[in-house]
């Protein structure tokens, strides 16, 4: 059996991860700050697939539970074969009417975690010859606004990146980049989503069968989804003055800012 890391593992994306890599027979590592739902996350796939599901409360804002992570990345008796980078949040407001504590908090989860968690995860992995690294990026990557997209598209670069560098070593790093999720995101970040089209809305189980046949393909972007994909060809062909404007619209409607 191979173990699969998730961060930001009880909801969302990171939940589907959990679910879809438990039935494929992976052992687990769940990474998130609540331990109680860690806990109760851990059962139902251990009970529900068989398999063992190890619990690791840390919160990525802050370097003690980057630190409990990279440890547990760096454990060579305990190996982890596939690390999901998935924990990350959004920000409601325009620039400067965001705490600059919360845009450091945004940067420390999405950048600097990401960083670390991957370097600590591909040492051992190029060490044994094998393995692989999720990332979860965004679409907000390929357009300009804000922080939240900022910090998505220095995860892409980095993936992209360090995967050339780490090209014919056996270990695969791939950034992804959904659209819009029916997760706990825009809940949490206080954002409203009755006026985002239904046509927008991806699913999280899907998004995951997709991501994981793009790694497995050696893919080191996923944007899985042909309407997305089909936005994104598009926004290539928009001046960047156009879609810095259309972008600053839609995201102050739709998504974190």
């Amino acid at each position: 059996m191979t173990t699969a890391l998730i961060t930001g593992s009880t909801a969302g994306i990171g939940a589907a991860f959990a679910r879809r890599l438990a039935a494929d027979g992976h052992n687990l590592v769940l990474v998130a700050r609540d331990t109680k739902r860690l806990r109760e996350q851990a059962t139902e796939l251990h009970d529900g697939h068989g398999i063992e599901a190890e619990v690791l409360t840390a919160d990525l804002a802050e370097d003690k539970g980057i630190e409990a992570v990279a440890g547990r990345l760096g454990d060579r008796k305990n190996p982890v074969d596939l690390l999901v980078n998935n924990a990350g949040f959004g920000n409601k407001g325009r620039y400067l009417d965001v705490s600059m504590a919360d845009e450091l908090r945004m940067l420390k989860v999405h950048c600097e975690a990401v960083l670390r968690l991957t370097s600590a995860a591909t040492e051992g992995m190029r060490e044994r010859g094998r393995g692989g690294v999720v990332n979860v990026a965004s679409v907000a990557a390929f357009v300009p606004r804000g922080t939240y997209g900022a910090s998505k598209a220095w995860v892409v670069q980095f993936t992209q990146g360090a995967a050339r560098d780490l090209a014919g070593s056996g270990v695969r790093l791939m950034a992804l980049c959904p659209g819009f999720v029916r997760t706990e995101f825009h809940d949490r970040a206080g954002m409203g989503t009755d006026n985002i089209p239904s046509w927008m809305w991806l699913d999280a189980d899907k998004l995951v069968a997709a991501a994981l046949h793009d790694l497995a393909r050696g893919k080191t972007l996923s944007i899985p989804d042909p309407r997305y994909k089909a936005l994104m060809g598009a926004a290539k062909l928009v001046p960047r003055g156009m879609l810095g404007a259309v972008s600053s619209r839609t995201g102050r409607k739709y998504g974190p800012q």
